[in-house]
């Protein structure tokens, strides 16, 4: 357990805007993985009872006023994974304010339905038919997660992966069986999803190749998702894929950002030379993205225990 004033330590370093972009990722990093010492009475709808720190979810809240979108992403994301009921109000106003970038609000509203609640149904319904598609989609995968959780669904607790994830993975089916469904534009947003988290549980050269075709579907926020598994995967069969992703000039910005992430991530030799070429983009959130990429790709191939370790011993 973490005290407040240790709390309050790492959030201000996520706050202050003049710190580098990494060390306030690792500071937000380490905010997610904060305990409280409490535990706050959470809805019967609502997926899981987690215990948070209060103090850390208010400092994380407080950065939706920062100029980095990539940063006001990443927020919303953590807050959707620590499945806090607290985080709503602020997941809640982010979603309506149409002031946020894109990428930003569609984090906002993945993070409603990863949290379980189901008191958010109305609000998502909402959001289904936003004019932007990015979030229109989020919220139309939101509420079917929430309605498979409503008839009974339960999170599988035999993936490899510990993130809580838009969709279920698909029942078992072979990796071409999976490829098919993954790549069937006609098929609802939902099932396709749940393919792509069956073929990314696999964890297989076969998987990761099939996730890497996704990168070519029409839906900008489909393509992302395949960026982040990918990412997730960690497997170097995918980084020609994802440094083809990124180097597309034309390509949206939230894939190529989830592609330079995703590099990151796999922490290869031959990820840096596409990383550091692009941490001079024209696009602010892949420069930024770019610049955490690299961060993190030190940590794959450095002895630090945990992605935030080194800010964990600097706040002592």
């Amino acid at each position: 357990m973490a005290s407040v004033e240790q709390v309050s330590a790492v959030g201000q370093v996520l706050l202050d805007s003049k710190q580098e972009l990494a060390w306030r990722f690792r500071a937000l990093f380490t905010l997610r993985n904060i305990g409280g010492t409490t535990c706050v009475p959470r809805t019967p709808s609502a997926a899981c009872c987690c215990c948070h720190s209060p103090e850390a979810i208010s400092w994380i809240s407080r950065g939706f006023s920062d100029e980095s979108a990539l940063l006001k992403h990443e927020l919303a994301y953590c807050l959707g994974q620590m499945q806090d009921a607290r985080a709503i109000p602020t997941l809640t106003a982010v979603l309506k304010d149409t002031q946020q970038e894109p990428m930003v609000r569609h984090e906002a509203g993945e993070a409603l339905g990863a949290i379980g609640d189901t008191s958010v149904l109305e609000l998502l319904t909402e959001y289904c038919q936003d004019p932007v598609i990015e979030v229109a989609e989020t919220c139309q995968l939101a509420v079917a997660r929430l309605q498979w959780l409503q008839s009974g669904g339960q999170a599988q607790d035999d993936s490899p992966y510990s993130s809580v994830d838009p969709a279920p993975p698909a029942p078992q089916k072979s990796p071409s069986e999976l490829r098919s469904i993954l790549l069937n534009e006609r098929l609802p947003l939902f099932e396709r999803y749940r393919a792509m988290f069956a073929l990314r549980n696999l964890g297989t050269e076969e998987a990761a190749l099939a996730l890497a075709d996704g990168l070519q579907c029409s839906s900008a926020l489909f393509r992302h998702e395949i960026g982040y598994v990918l990412g997730q995967m960690q497997h170097p069969a995918a980084v020609p894929a994802l440094s083809a992703a990124l180097e597309r000039p034309e390509e949206n910005p939230m894939v190529r950002h989830e592609a330079a992430e995703a590099l990151g991530s796999i922490g290869r030799q031959e990820c840096v030379g596409v990383l550091q070429r692009h941490q001079a983009d024209g696009e602010r959130v892949v420069q930024e993205s770019c610049v955490v990429a690299l961060d993190m790709l030190h940590y794959e191939n450095s002895e630090q225990f945990q992605y935030a370790d080194g800010l964990v011993r600097l706040q002592g």
